[in-house]
């Protein structure tokens, strides 16, 4: 219990700094945004090679993996069906921003605290995130790319744009550098284990300031489309999980591992995606915002359920 509100407290502190410097006007808008940029371009690729190289391969290919997959299919499959009739004429890009804010968890920066405090071990968390920096990920970015560009995503396309964004090449250096077992140089390692280390506070800095700096949370008329995401990542997908699970034979700690996972708040690099390219920034801002708080009692009531069925 003690890992899952120190995960949130530390999240919490970093984007009151940034929420601050807004409000003393030492940052504004145009830092959110180039601190957003410098997220996405050198901080995330640089992080995901240091965290994807130390990965090991044989304890994240496993029914885990399977399970988070259909997860985020079966809630990503809901929230396009319920957005066809009631926010119809978006683009590709709004619908990626949505899709992803209802079923991307916050496997990276709280999701491997949370492991190692409430599961006991961080690889618990690397089947989801393997699955979203190298399945989701990938194609995410050359949607958006195809978006950006006012292009019809083809396959051809859609290749080329995964392999040209930093985000990917990021995560498929790591991944080649674990399956040949490269040992970089320290020289070479130490700037990018550094350059990685600013991504998280970067984008929660970005994150803080759009809060001060932009509308209250879920206010107006696009409340109702924050609240659906919102029930959708915090309830839906940790019930998908469970069914999912279950059917699959996951037991017990395997199990739990994957519910708990699945009830993470939706990724703050969602944000760095829509201030990225201009594509629902406050929906994005919102849905993180509110999953976040709203996902504590949720894996707090996880954890208690499995640790009573534990003791039965």
């Amino acid at each position: 219990m003690t890992g899952v509100l120190e995960g949130f407290a530390t999240i919490a502190v970093i984007v009151a700094v940034g929420w601050v410097l807004a409000d003393r006007r030492i940052l504004d808008e145009s830092a959110q945004v180039n601190l957003s940029r410098l997220a996405f371009y050198v901080a995330s690729p640089a992080l995901l090679l240091t965290v994807m190289q130390r990965t090991p391969l044989s304890q994240v290919l496993s029914t885990n993996l399977v399970t988070s997959l259909i997860s985020f299919v079966v809630v990503v499959g809901a929230y396009l069906a319920i957005a066809r009739f009631r926010w119809a004429g978006g683009t590709l890009g709004s619908r990626l921003i949505g899709s992803l804010s209802a079923a991307y968890v916050n496997a990276g920066n709280l999701g491997i605290p949370i492991a190692l405090y409430v599961l006991g071990d961080v690889a618990w968390v690397a089947p989801t995130l393997l699955m979203q920096l190298l399945i989701i990920t990938p194609v995410a970015m050359a949607l958006f790319d195809s978006d950006a560009r006012g292009e019809r995503p083809t396959l051809l396309r859609s290749a080329r744009r995964m392999f040209s964004n930093p985000i990917t090449l990021g995560a498929i250096a790591g991944l080649l550098i674990a399956v040949f077992d490269i040992h970089l140089p320290r020289v070479v390692a130490a700037p990018i284990e550094l350059l990685g280390a600013m991504a998280v506070p970067s984008m929660l800095v970005a994150f803080g300031i759009s809060l001060r700096r932009g509308p209250r949370p879920a206010t107006g008329r696009g409340a109702a489309h924050v609240w659906t995401i919102v029930v959708l990542k915090t309830l839906l997908m940790p019930a998908v999980a469970l069914g999912v699970g279950l059917a699959l034979g996951l037991r017990r700690e395997a199990l739990f591992a994957v519910v708990v996972t699945a009830a993470l708040p939706t990724a703050q690099n969602i944000f760095t995606y829509a201030v990225r390219y201009r594509r629902e920034v406050g929906l994005a801002r919102d849905v993180i915002f509110i999953s976040t708080f709203a996902s504590v009692p949720v894996i707090l009531a996880v954890a208690a359920l499995f640790h009573w069925l534990a003791g039965v």
